[in-house]
């Protein structure tokens, strides 16, 4: 069985951190974590290190950044990036063993099923939605996981330096020249920022964000929205 490695963007995740690698630690096979840090000021290399990951410190705060840091590092031709919020369940092991013995799956990209972690109808639809994004329309995103192997990664050029849509570029990217499939099991992320400013609200202003960076806005003024 092929190895994998795990590559984590985080900033001031240790209240969440520690329970996705708790899940990551039931892969049975050869397992690299790398948690790759944007400038933490609270204890998430610490939460990292203690749960046997390697942290490495990224020159510059931003995932697409950080996980072109990670890349270099991998050892595993296998590369699956989570962010620090997520969770998986107690079938992702044997749903990405899967994906790993099957022929030809080195030449797609592979995401999970989104979950979101609160009971609410508005969640569900989100969720129906998100999965018809990612199946008809080929547009999972970073919180749904990305599993893809190192010549896919080559072939599609690599993460860019983006402090914000590095995700959607790299899918893009991707199904310029392959296609995006489901692992068939799901990943659960934080309702956090759903639950702050309202589903319809979180998703329209998802949206905008999206349709501002295809038309050339400037990093800058996107991330300052992104973060206000």
């Amino acid at each position: 069985m092929a190895g994998l490695t795990v590559l984590i963007p985080t900033l001031n995740e240790a209240s969440r951190l520690s329970l996705l690698l708790a899940d990551l630690a039931h892969w049975p096979h050869a397992l690299q974590v790398l948690v790759v840090d944007g400038g933490s000021v609270d204890a998430t290399r610490a939460a990292a290190t203690l749960a046997g990951a390697s942290v490495l410190i990224s020159p510059e705060r931003g995932r697409g950044q950080q996980l072109i840091k990670g890349m270099a590092h991998a050892r595993h031709d296998w590369r699956l990036v989570l962010h620090a919020d997520s969770r998986l369940g107690h079938d992702w092991t044997e749903a990405v063993k899967a994906v790993l013995l099957e022929n030809g799956s080195e030449g797609r990209g592979w995401f999970f099923d989104l979950r979101i972690d609160a009971e609410r109808l508005m969640l569900r639809l989100l969720e129906g939605s998100v999965a018809l994004r990612s199946s008809l329309g080929q547009r999972p995103y970073g919180d749904q996981g990305l599993l893809i192997h190192r010549s896919l990664v080559e072939e599609a050029g690599g993460y860019n330096p983006l402090p914000l849509m590095e995700d959607l570029d790299m899918v893009q990217r991707i199904t310029a020249i392959s296609r995006m499939q489901r692992i068939g099991c799901a990943i659960t992320t934080s309702a956090r920022r759903w639950e702050t400013r309202g589903v319809l609200h979180q998703a329209w202003r998802n949206a905008l964000l999206r349709r501002d960076w295809a038309r050339g806005e400037a990093l800058d003024l996107l991330v300052r929205r992104y973060n206000s």
